[in-house]
């Protein structure tokens, strides 16, 4: 039990407070309650002159930040309904973090819309979730425009000044915080991935005693510390970047953020503000690693992958050139996170997500609801962390003993290492045969002449579903058909060869790096 406080204290939690604003943290929790708005008083509180933003604009200290969001809070107060949702459609900026810690103030709910959405997808999302206020960059005017959203507009980022819509800048400019207590505590609604269909709106219910095994748990094995500035990469609408962006801030962790991912660009900045932590998705490792002479931040200490598969030969290849700091996340939006792969997980065991955080129960289940011994593989069932509670249009997992269904399959090895082996509903039985494309995705994945890959069910007359991949090859590369096929032959059943091998110039991904189904073609 000495690890939990040891690691605490390393992680500069309970660094000393002015004894004035000491007695101040508990009350900014039961005015707002346990959302992002707290999280972000506390931290001004503890680390006023502190930078908390680095980003396209320049950098804002924790009073400065603050600051702006008391104002903005007010000034939204006469522009959004009690009970209307506050949508936020913002790349990774200033602009986001304040409007989502305004809202959340006012004890509207947020909800954080993907980037990517088209215009019928807004405005379906739009109307679905009751959004009543809509902060967006200006860059989204014409999605906006295009969606038939019909209530108030603010724009949180421009490029150009002439904007047809009121701005945070010029809302903050022109408003003196108010004190205000919200008459219910906010909760923020994140998107799933949809990548077959319009995304639904998972919520739920909070809480420090959800919240602190996490926070524990991550302390153990990730190696965040207090002050040390933290890269994040994924789009903070989504799970992975919002949490660890918020993470950032309760730490006092200065956050480095872009509005578009750039590698090269990404390398200099984590090397010129001496970056301790980087979060990122698969894909993005994938091109940090190909930006040629790149700088490796000797500062780097924790990269925390998650948000899809992390493939074993590049958890080996990023290790080998960033050093053994790379932490492999796993977990959902509805359940959130599950497990944490350590540096020792992932070079003892490639392709695991590793162990249960504390205070999380993992299951895996077969059809009828029986536990599964090692080794064989079942539908990944979790207890335990953020308790999802459906989604906002009706809905909800699949729940055995207390347990929800995560929709993935999986396993755990003998030392109680959970591994990934797919989603349910992508297993395919060809033949009388059950096929996991995973397997064949990875195995395709390390080919030295493929860049990218992935494999998916498609229907047959005669097998009833057969194996296709889909192939980017390397630059310079002539890889065939036929030595794709025989080299899944040759190191797999024969069963698991693909009929279909198509090779194309990319593949179609989310922001957040997922293969989009319904575009491959």
């Amino acid at each position: 039990m000495t690890r939990i406080p040891r690691a605490v204290w390393d992680a500069g939690v309970l660094r000393p407070v002015r004894p004035d604003r000491a007695v101040r943290l508990p009350l900014q929790y039961v005015r707002y309650g346990a959302t992002p708005g707290t999280v972000e008083a506390m931290a001004a509180l503890r680390f006023p002159d502190r930078t908390a933003v680095l980003d396209d604009r320049g950098a804002l200290t924790h009073r400065e930040l603050e600051d702006r969001v008391a104002a903005l809070a007010t000034a939204l107060r006469a522009r959004v309904g009690q009970d209307d949702r506050v949508g936020v459609l913002c790349r990774n900026h200033r602009g986001f973090l304040e409007a989502v810690l305004a809202a959340s103030r006012l004890g509207n709910d947020v909800v954080l819309l993907n980037t990517d959405f088209s215009a019928r997808q807004l405005g379906e999302v739009a109307a679905r979730e009751g959004v009543g206020l809509l902060v967006h960059d200006q860059e989204f005017d014409g999605v906006a425009d295009e969606s038939g959203f019909a209530g108030r507009r603010v724009h949180a980022w421009r490029d150009d000044p002439d904007g047809k819509h009121e701005s945070i800048d010029e809302l903050v400019a022109a408003t003196a915080a108010e004190p205000h207590k919200p008459p219910r505590t906010s909760r923020v609604v994140i998107m799933t991935s949809g990548t077959t269909g319009t995304p639904k709106g998972a919520r739920h219910d909070l809480g420090p005693a959800m919240l602190l095994p996490a926070g524990i748990t991550h302390m153990m094995r990730v190696p965040l510390r207090s002050g040390a500035p933290i890269a994040v990469a994924p789009p903070l609408f989504h799970l992975l970047g919002m949490a660890y962006g918020f993470a950032g801030l309760a730490l006092g962790m200065p956050l480095i953020l872009t509005r578009r991912f750039d590698a090269a660009r990404l390398l200099r900045l984590m090397a010129e503000h001496d970056a301790a932590a980087l979060v990122a998705v698969p894909v993005m490792l994938d091109r940090l690693l190909d930006v040629p002479d790149g700088p490796r931040p000797a500062s780097l200490r924790a990269v925390v992958c998650g948000g899809a598969a992390l493939q074993p030969h590049l958890s080996e290849r990023f290790m080998d050139a960033f050093g053994d700091v790379l932490v492999n996340i796993y977990g959902a939006t509805e359940t959130g996170w599950a497990t944490i792969a350590t540096p020792a997980d992932l070079r003892a065991a490639p392709g695991t997500v590793g162990r249960p955080s504390l205070g999380i129960t993992i299951r895996i289940l077969d059809e009828d609801g029986e536990e599964l011994p090692p080794g064989e593989v079942g539908e990944i069932y979790t207890g335990g962390g953020l308790r999802f509670t459906g989604y906002t249009g009706g809905g909800s997992k699949r729940v055995r003993d207390g347990l929800t269904g995560s929709g993935d399959l999986g396993h755990v090895d003998a030392d109680g290492r959970l591994f990934i082996d797919g989603r349910a509903d992508d297993m395919i039985v060809s033949g009388g045969e059950n096929v996991f494309p995973g397997e064949v995705e990875d195995l395709l994945a390390a080919h030295p002449d493929i860049a990218e890959v992935t494999v998916r069910g498609v229907d047959d007359d005669d097998f009833g579903r057969r194996l296709a991949a889909w192939i980017v090859p390397r630059d310079g590369a002539s890889v065939t058909e036929d030595a794709v096929k025989a080299h899944v032959r040759d190191h797999l059943a024969r069963y698991k060869v693909p009929r279909d091998v198509h090779f194309v110039r990319e593949l179609p991904r989310t922001s957040t790096g997922k293969i989009r189904a319904r575009d491959l073609t």
